[in-house]
């Protein structure tokens, strides 16, 4: 497995340059078969409400109905999951984000685990379909776009179980109006619509994934998958990260963790604290 002292020659300056021409990178692995069984484990957890704490806000209670084929989405499950806290606030992970943002710190913005439940045998053509979207078409309170996704597959992924595909380089079309589609499930639809607004040709690509492995993105990078077609579920864990010194931007969005910066936020409020946990420089 990776290590901290091993990151620098891992993100050389070739992978930057593909970080930042194509809008995403994959990582060799990152977790052991140990870690990835003691997450797999975190996710029963999850949704059996088995939890580490008591959650301190109404932001990332999942309430899925588990009898059904729907995607099932826990924000900041770091919260309640140590688990999961371990990993999505991994120093390792926080210094290959720095090194491919071309930044000092970084802080985590905010986790999830994501469980895609497997269709086989089903008839349906779009359950379990992520929709294309940009994260940053959700992140507008924050101050910079520079900001990174680490995706963790828990098992291997690929097309056949509904892995995550991306649109190649365009994290370069800026910001697209009501790109916050996650929840969109006709793809087809959405790639016409954004294709006709983006400057370049819709290149969709899978992030073909062994497990433990990673796909780091661009906040502005298309992404989104398709069904997942095998009988087994699939997991991930997400970190979603910003540089350290990112700041609030008043009026622009709407998002849950706007009120984490209390009562009198201000314009320019620095994202800092223990929502906000930093990555790297790993604490003492």
């Amino acid at each position: 497995m990776i290590t901290l002292d091993q990151v620098d020659g891992l993100v050389t300056d070739a992978v930057r340059q593909e970080y930042w021409e194509r809008g995403y990178w994959i990582s060799p692995k990152l977790m052991d078969d140990d870690q990835i069984a003691r997450l797999r484990a975190a996710h029963d957890r999850l949704w059996a409400r088995d939890y580490d704490h008591d959650i301190p806000s109404q932001y990332g209670v999942p309430n899925p109905d588990l009898s059904t084929l729907v995607v099932r989405q826990f924000l900041n499950a770091f919260w309640v999951n140590d688990e999961i806290r371990a990993a999505v606030t991994s120093p390792v992970t926080g210094k290959i984000a720095a090194r491919l943002m071309g930044v000092d710190s970084v802080r985590l913005w905010h986790d999830q685990a994501i469980y895609k439940p497997g269709t086989a045998g089903q008839t349906t053509t779009n359950v379990g379909n992520i929709g294309w979207h940009q994260d940053y078409g959700y992140w507008q309170a924050a101050s910079t776009t520079n900001m990174c996704t680490a995706w963790v597959a828990l098992q291997d992924t690929d097309l056949s179980n509904g892995g995550m595909r991306t649109i190649v380089g365009s994290h370069r079309w800026g910001l697209i109006e009501e790109s916050d589609s996650f929840g969109v499930k006709d793809l087809e639809a959405l790639a016409a619509k954004f294709s006709q607004a983006g400057a370049h040709a819709w290149l969709d690509e899978p992030c073909v994934l062994k497990a433990g492995q990673a796909s780091f993105h661009h906040s502005l990078t298309f992404h989104g998958s398709g069904p997942n077609r095998s009988a087994a579920p699939r997991l991930s864990v997400i970190s979603h990260m910003m540089p350290g010194d990112t700041t609030y931007r008043a009026g622009k969005q709407w998002h849950p963790n706007n009120v984490f910066l209390g009562p009198r936020a201000y314009d320019g409020q620095p994202f800092v604290g223990d929502y906000w946990p930093q990555l790297w420089p790993a604490a003492d």
